[in-house]
């Protein structure tokens, strides 16, 4: 085969794969299952303000997912149903106050540098209406981090002996759980991936397949839109 044929077969591959991680890149949000969820947005003095409320699960359930046994996270829409959807929409430049409900216990954290609160207003978090500025590693549940935008937090995780522990979600506020909450603030627009960092998927090997390494579950995406 001549050298002129050969390279004319290896840039027809080359441009095959762009084409084909082109369309993986581009479907990435919506092959799991997760559309982009548009949070409300609230003008305060002429700052635009989000509330996020979103829950953390130890088995998502049947109703929610065909993967019942699969750890998760959760959002709360505007009716007030918990959704999985982990793309959510925000707008630059704006104040977002989250609220994290934990209904899963501990599994710990692999490097405890991720138990110090980074990123958001203060470095600071409320744990169950207290503030502090560290999680004990060995309590740590999950983890809500957005790497390009430098938040990372650790979040609790419900007692081993704790009464009414939720069995699937959707968890209501009468079962066992840890309420977290924090302040960040988006700056320009950009496509930024969030997730958790706690290998929490039973089954898998090394607790990070299955759930960990798809978009609908334990990790997403923040839209942050002019």
């Amino acid at each position: 085969m001549r050298v002129g044929v050969k390279l004319v077969l290896v840039a027809a591959v080359v441009v095959a794969a762009g084409v084909m991680i082109g369309f993986y890149v581009s479907n990435l949000t919506t092959l799991a299952g997760s559309p982009a969820y548009s949070l409300p947005v609230q003008n305060v003095n002429g700052h635009p303000v989000v509330n996020l409320e979103i829950q953390t699960v130890a088995a998502v359930g049947p109703q929610l997912s065909r993967n019942p046994d699969w750890v998760s996270y959760l959002v709360r829409n505007t009716s007030g149903q918990w959704k999985r959807e982990t793309v959510w929409s925000l707008p630059a430049n704006a104040t977002v106050h989250v609220t994290i409900y934990n209904f899963d216990g501990a599994s710990g954290l692999r490097n405890p540098f991720l138990a110090r609160p980074q990123g958001m207003a203060g470095n600071r978090i409320m744990v169950d209406g207290k503030p502090t500025d560290a999680v004990d590693p060995n309590e740590a549940s999950h983890t809500f981090a957005v790497p390009a935008l430098g938040i990372i937090l650790a979040i609790p995780g419900v007692a081993d002996d704790a009464k009414d522990q939720c069995g699937y979600a959707p968890c209501p506020m009468s079962n066992a759980h840890r309420t977290i909450k924090f302040t960040f603030h988006t700056t320009t627009p950009g496509h930024f991936r969030w997730q958790c960092f706690v290998p929490c998927a039973a089954g898998w090997i090394d607790g990070f397949g299955g759930p960990m390494q798809t978009i609908g579950y334990m990790d997403g995406f923040l839209n942050v839109k002019a």
